[in-house]
């Protein structure tokens, strides 16, 4: 097995057991001195997302306000979470994502610009039930719509915001309570994701690190995503938050030519790059604040340590979380 797939299983299986080890320690008495449910107010850690639905008829609106910092750039962006309970076990919504780049050497963006929108539907399997071993557990399924730009970007290459493809993704999304020995509670996260996209026209300078005069295709690699998160409820509306997060990516592929290329009466010659496959990882501490159970605020940062394929990067980020 690559290394890279060695790597991920390992992480895959921490992140499965975790859960697990912290359960053999929960206790099962129902202890009137432990911390309630509905006295620990909470916004969501900063990365993993919850398995939790909405109740029929309930929304939940939650925009991030960011900025990825590395050495060359810097990337304001906010990432909007709109959602809806359909039924009590299902809940659909979308995903916005707009961004605006600096970089330290060359033109910004023109603007803020608008993302690939994420389409989402989250359906619920269990339930918890203190005392229980069962956490709660979700099937979700996204669709990436490609509305950001991606290619023809001309003199302002950080105005590729997009993929230019079309991105499916299931995932299976898990959420359990534990009561430590001081009777508050740890509340665990674990998300896993694999997500699929087709090939993409290019043209141009594109965000694939095409020139002007490419003509051509893209067809990103598959990108599995596994994360885990704990949450440790501090008072009823402090919390503290910390995420890890482990994605692999397959070779992306860019083939085409250049049609300027200056060669008199014969084709251009064939360009093909393969990225290869390659991991990141990123850590994400956080704290949240609620004044009442349905309205929050998350004061976060992600780390990306850098490797030889990953630029290392500082993000931090605000969010509200608001459900009516």
């Amino acid at each position: 097995m690559p290394n890279g797939l060695t790597r991920l299983a390992k992480f895959g299986l921490i992140a499965l057991l975790l859960p697990l080890s912290s359960l053999a320690q929960q206790r099962t008495d129902s202890s009137h001195v432990d911390q309630s449910l509905d006295d620990a107010w909470w916004t969501g850690p900063m990365l993993a997302a919850s398995p939790n639905t909405l109740p029929h008829g309930h929304i939940l609106v939650e925009p991030y306000f960011f900025d990825v910092k590395t050495a060359h750039e810097d990337g304001f962006g906010t990432l909007t979470y709109a959602l809806v309970g359909v039924t009590d076990r299902l809940t659909v919504g979308s995903i916005i994502t707009t961004g605006l780049n600096r970089p330290k050497e060359g033109t910004s963006s023109s603007g803020m610009g608008l993302g690939d929108l994420t389409l989402q539907a989250t359906y619920r399997l269990t339930n918890f039930q203190k005392g229980g071993w069962v956490p709660i557990t979700a099937v979700v399924f996204q669709q990436v719509l490609p509305t950001g730009k991606y290619d023809r970007l001309g003199h302002r290459p950080s105005d590729g915001l997009g993929s230019g493809a079309y991105t499916s993704s299931v995932a299976f999304y898990a959420q359990s309570y534990y009561w430590l020995p001081n009777h508050r509670i740890l509340r665990m996260r674990l998300n896993l994701t694999q997500s699929f996209s087709n090939s993409v026209n290019v043209q141009d300078v594109s965000v694939y690190g095409t020139g002007e005069g490419f003509r051509g295709t893209a067809k990103p690699g598959p990108v599995f995503a596994s994360g885990v998160s704990a949450e440790y409820s501090l008072t009823r509306s402090w919390v503290l938050a910390f995420d890890a997060q482990f994605n692999h990516y397959w070779n992306t592929r860019l083939s085409g030519f250049d049609s300027l290329d200056p060669s008199s009466g014969q084709d251009p010659p064939s360009i093909l790059i393969n990225s290869g496959s390659h991991h990141s990882f990123a850590f994400a501490p956080a704290i949240e604040y609620s004044w009442k159970p349905t309205i929050g605020v998350l004061l976060g940062t992600r780390f990306i340590p850098g490797n030889k394929h990953t630029t290392s990067s500082i993000s931090p980020a605000l969010a509200v979380n608001i459900v009516r």
